[in-house]
């Protein structure tokens, strides 16, 4: 089954992180700091989805080989699961469109949620629908269907939380965004997502002035993931909160 994480699930370029109001330039020790922080939101928003993409692409092939063998005894189970191959397919080429409603021929996930909804892949089904909605700027929808999916695995499950994050984001909802950052950073502890919602957390954080907050959820990333492209990334952005 698939999943694209090189670039953490995820909406549209607008930016999700609106992060706060630049620091006025009363210094040059406060420029130093300014132009740290604006490094690491492009370093954000430059690579979240390229994470996202990667760790999707691998979990389209783990979860098809689980399919194979979770599936096999189940006639109807199984349906859904060829079923689901080619809607799989146009995610992972990015037609979300297609992906998301079927191309008149092959049925899509949302075609599959309705038919196969009890089965494992109509469970998994709502994860990529819910994804795609949020692809094509439908953040409403989307949320409700990945509050939907039973997300157990230990990959899965953070992502779906953290694109929840994303799309209270876009919505403008950063309270609810922050809180569903720590969730997914928290979920499943790992190398790979875990730093990139921490950075994301704090991120939101800061922009709604909560920077006791905003340090926390750094600290835990350094301390966390030391070894992370994001724990080098967030040391500026620590020494300017230390001194607020």
């Amino acid at each position: 089954m698939f999943i694209c994480l090189k670039k953490l699930p995820l909406p549209s370029e607008k930016s999700g992180f609106k992060m706060a109001k630049e620091i006025e330039n009363q210094n040059d020790g406060l420029e130093n700091v300014e132009q740290a922080l604006s490094k690491t939101e492009l370093f954000i928003e430059k690579n979240k989805n390229v994470l996202m993409g990667i760790l999707i692409a691998a979990i389209v092939i783990i979860l098809a080989v689980m399919g194979i063998k979770k599936f096999y005894t189940d006639p109807r189970a199984e349906r859904a699961a060829n079923e689901m191959f080619k809607a799989q397919t146009y995610f992972g080429n990015q037609d979300y469109k297609n992906a998301l409603e079927g191309d008149g021929n092959n049925l899509g996930f949302m075609d599959i949620i309705k038919e196969y909804g009890s089965t494992k892949s109509g469970n998994l089904a709502r994860y990529y629908a819910g994804i795609c909605n949020m692809k094509l700027g439908n953040y409403e929808e989307a949320l409700d269907l990945l509050k939907q999916f039973k997300g157990k695995d230990k990959v899965i499950a953070p992502l779906a939380l953290g694109a929840m994050g994303d799309c209270y984001m876009e919505l403008d909802d950063v309270n609810n965004a922050a809180s569903y950052y720590m969730k997914a950073a928290n979920k499943e502890p790992n190398e790979f997502s875990s730093p990139i919602y921490l950075m994301k957390a704090g991120a939101a954080y800061r922009v709604m002035g909560d920077n006791a907050k905003a340090l926390a959820a750094y600290k835990q990333l350094k301390e966390d993931y030391p070894n992370s492209l994001e724990a080098r990334e967030i040391a500026p952005q620590i020494d300017y909160l230390e001194t607020k």
